[in-house]
C-alpha cells in the first residue's frame, strides 16, 4: 500500500466532491454471460462459485480504481487486493471465507477449496472490518435480482471499499447468465470504470478455453 499522487489524478475534482458525501455509494446491476464458465467448470472439475469469484478478482485487480481505498482521509494504493466472500452454513446462517489473489483459476480453486474446508472445521461469524485491500462479496444464488441495496454502518464512507453480489444462475435464450451487482464508491470512480469491470469479467470469460 501506498498513498496515492491526487494531485496528478484527473478525478481530484470529483474525488473532491463526492468525498464529503454522507453515502457516495452508488450501484450498478446487470447481467454476464457465464456458458463458458460453466462449461469449463464442468469440464475441469472446478468450483462454479469459486470461478466467479476468480474472474472478478483477477479483473478488479487489473483495474487502479478498483484497487484504491481512503485511509485516514486520503487516498492510497494497493498493489493487489483479496477478496472475503459470504458462505453458506448448515443451519441457513452464514459466515466469512477469505481468499487471496491466485495466478491462475486452477491454484484459485485449489486454495479456495482449502479455505472452505479448513472453515467448516471451526466456524466463526468474524468479519475482517479493519482490512481496507479486500473487495466484499456475496452471493445470493437464490434470486436472479435486477437490483439490490447492501446494509451499513455508517463509516464505510471512510474506506471505500466495493462490494460485489452474484445472484442466481439462470438462462435465456440458451444461454447461461447470472446477475452480478458493483457497488463503489463515487469519491473512487465513476460509471466507466464499472463498466470497464464488467467487460474485462465478460473477456476473462470468453477466452477460457
Amino acid at each position: 500500500m501506498k498513498e496515492f499522487d491526487i494531485d496528478n489524478w484527473n478525478r481530484k475534482t470529483q474525488f473532491e466532491f463526492f468525498k464529503t458525501y454522507e453515502d457516495p455509494f452508488f450501484n450498478i446491476t446487470a447481467n454476464i454471460e457465464v456458458t463458458n464458465l460453466y462449461n469449463f467448470c464442468k469440464k475441469n472439475n472446478l468450483s462454479f462459485s469459486l470461478a466467479c469469484i476468480y474472474v472478478a478478482l483477477k479483473s478488479m485487480n487489473e483495474i487502479e480504481a478498483f484497487r484504491l481505498r481512503i485511509k485516514n482521509n486520503k487516498v492510497v494504493v494497493f498493489e493487489k487486493v483479496h477478496i472475503g466472500s459470504t458462505i453458506l452454513n448448515e443451519d441457513n446462517t452464514f459466515s466469512f471465507c477469505y481468499y487471496r489473489q491466485s495466478s491462475s483459476i486452477f491454484k484459485f480453486d485449489k486454495s479456495g477449496k482449502e479455505v472452505i474446508e479448513n472453515h467448516k472445521k471451526g466456524i466463526v461469524f468474524k468479519p475482517k472490518e479493519e482490512m481496507l485491500d479486500l473487495v466484499h462479496c456475496s452471493t445470493l444464488p437464490w434470486i436472479s435480482f435486477t437490483g439490490i441495496k447492501h446494509a451499513r454502518k455508517g463509516d464505510e464512507a471512510k474506506k471505500g471499499i466495493p462490494k460485489i453480489i452474484f445472484g442466481k444462475l439462470f438462462e435465456e435464450n440458451q444461454i447461461k447468465k447470472i446477475p452480478f451487482s458493483v457497488e463503489v464508491s463515487h469519491a473512487l470512480m465513476d460509471g466507466y470504470h464499472v463498466a470497464l469491470l464488467f467487460n474485462k469479467m465478460q473477456q476473462v470469460i470468453n477466452d477460457l478455453k
